[in-house]
């Protein structure tokens, strides 16, 4: 426990409302008194000097709570403001329930831990609970300043994309640095006329040129080696599935690892916003969410691995092994596959030219800031469509949705289809599809078809979201898959005629059980299953139990 005094770490409150005000720091002191220094303010001025002045004396900042409404500066600019002085302290808006569409948009602004709604009586219930997550939540977090990572590429640039993309999706903070701009021409010129874009400078001042993801991963401080040659639980794929299957498996005592090929989240990482998930009200983004998970995972000792893709499986006796791209292999008395899926490309003529430079299968978030006031294409009819165009909407003048069916009823959520219709810069065009991109260096050009005639647009920004393919194809004939390569488990399996080979411990598998003993499969991955970011994890933690009840019968 920490003393009375200055040194506690300090919890921020501030509202213009006295009654309101007072009543907030009332409840944190009753609660949180012992262990924090409570400091309210009744104005956001006051409170900006107040977090100037614990800046300058090193008091640390565990918590800010800010009224939304506020005369001089409401409470998402008040949080924007205190971001600078306290970045790891954890934000929480309080607002009335009028207000509530504002707070959601604040958790994109400011990435907002947490809103409340007033009042919040009884505290015991609707308050102390999640002034006590957001509290845990910093005494865990690593404050030490990080040192900047700068990148260094050209704005149309594949590879350059690659690294943005690879570093933001596996939550490393870095700068970018355009070549042609004098902060990056200095760091290229630092390194050498023969200097080869991206080029990647660490903390330490390394410089890394073109470096590919697995050289990349170790430089940021990814683990990329395992830290033994046998498991009990390998799992392969780190998206929710995958992730969900490493935090049970940990939690109940398994010897866990979990490998990726590019970064935990999977799909649903790069989602903007998750609205429909069990537990998150006010939305949560795919990147949260899959960080919240990859750091439970780690809390319960499971290993991760990234950027080191898998190449084959392969049954030795009771072992079951899994051999990487790059060479080596490590075993495990099961395994579970969750690599999820991939999108499909678009079958249109000039498109691949401009992957990573203009046409982004997925959600591309990085790219975000950048279609700012201009037009922007998606193509798609399913939830991560939505998801995209809600979020582009916010930073481009228009957002086109192409639609190949009459409507978006039929593939995607309730509440997103009423979101786009209330936004007024997206524009939904039914039965298009896009039938070819031309460009000089990027995508400049889209032809678009609508009932048999085309027409030629201009356009930098395509975001592609049609559909997926599993990730199979490295299980060659050892795990059975259906025509699509989906894998097949439990009564597909049997009802298709491919009862597993040497299974003896019951008449027929299990609903996630492959054909090979001590193999499973969860999520997207499986032939038949619900393509949703819920039932993945419940998937993941369903097939923990079921390598349990396998090891039981060795």
């Amino acid at each position: 426990m920490r003393g009375r005094g200055m040194d506690k770490p300090v919890i921020v409150t501030v509202d213009d409302d006295p009654g309101v005000s007072r009543a907030v720091a009332r409840d944190l002191r009753r609660r949180y008194g012992r262990d924090y220094r409570i400091v309210r303010a009744e104005a956001a001025v006051q409170g900006i000097e107040a977090v100037k002045e614990m800046r300058l004396r090193g008091d640390e900042v565990a918590a800010i709570l800010a009224d939304y409404r506020m005369p001089q500066m409401n409470g998402v600019e008040f949080l924007e403001k205190a971001m600078d002085m306290y970045p790891f302290a954890r934000r929480v808006l309080l607002t009335a329930y009028a207000d509530t569409d504002a707070a959601i948009q604040a958790i994109n602004v400011v990435d907002l831990d947490h809103y409340l709604l007033k009042p919040w009586d009884p505290p015991e219930e609707k308050f102390y609970p999640v002034i006590d997550g957001q509290l845990d939540a910093w005494q865990r977090t690593d404050r030490v300043p990080v040192a900047e990572l700068r990148v260094v590429g050209d704005r149309w640039s594949a590879p350059s994309y690659q690294v943005r993309d690879f570093l933001a999706r596996n939550h490393v903070p870095y700068r970018w640095m355009l070549a042609e701009e004098p902060d990056g021409a200095q760091l290229v010129a630092a390194v050498g006329q023969e200097c080869r874009l991206p080029l990647v400078v660490t903390s330490d001042g390394s410089s890394l040129q073109a470096p590919d993801q697995s050289t990349l991963a170790s430089a940021v401080g990814l683990s990329t080696t395992p830290a033994t040659d046998f498991y009990d639980l390998i799992v392969v794929g780190g998206g929710p599935a995958g992730l969900g299957a490493a935090v049970y498996g940990a939690s109940e005592g398994l010897n866990t690892v979990l490998v990726e090929a590019h970064a935990s989240g999977g799909q649903a990482g790069q989602s903007s916003r998750i609205e429909n998930y069990l537990g998150f009200p006010d939305g949560v983004s795919g990147q949260q969410l899959a960080d919240r998970a990859r750091r439970q995972a780690l809390k319960f000792g499971a290993e991760l691995l990234t950027a080191r893709k898998v190449t084959h499986l392969e049954p030795r006796g009771q072992a079951r092994v899994i051999g990487f791209k790059d060479g080596g292999e490590i075993a495990a008395h099961a395994v579970i596959l969750a690599t999820g899926v991939t999108y499909r490309r678009l079958d249109a003529p000039g498109l691949d030219d401009f992957v990573g430079r203009g046409v982004y299968y997925g959600a591309a978030l990085t790219e975000a800031p950048s279609c700012r006031d201009s037009e922007v294409y998606i193509v798609g009819a399913a939830n991560s469509a939505g998801q995209a165009a809600v979020h582009l909407s916010g930073y481009a003048s228009r957002v086109h949705l192409l639609v190949r069916g009459d409507g978006l009823e039929k593939s995607m959520s309730h509440y997103l289809v009423e979101q786009i219709q209330a936004i007024g810069n997206i524009e939904v065009h039914l039965e298009s599809q896009v039938t070819g991109g031309a460009g000089n260096g990027h995508l400049e050009r889209l032809s678009i078809a609508r009932k048999g005639e085309e027409r030629t647009v201009e356009a930098q920004w395509l975001f592609v979201f049609i559909g997926a393919e599993p990730y199979t194809s490295w299980l060659g004939e050892t795990v059975e898959r259906d025509a699509k390569g989906f894998v097949l488990t439990g009564p597909d399996l049997v009802q298709g005629g491919r009862r597993p080979r040497n299974w003896t411990l019951r008449r027929e598998p299990y609903f996630l059980e492959t054909n090979v003993p001590g193999v499973l499969a969860a999520g997207d991955v499986r032939a038949e299953s619900i393509k949703r970011v819920a039932s993945a994890v419940g998937e993941g933690a369903m097939a923990v139990a079921l390598v349990h009840r396998y090891l039981e019968k060795q």
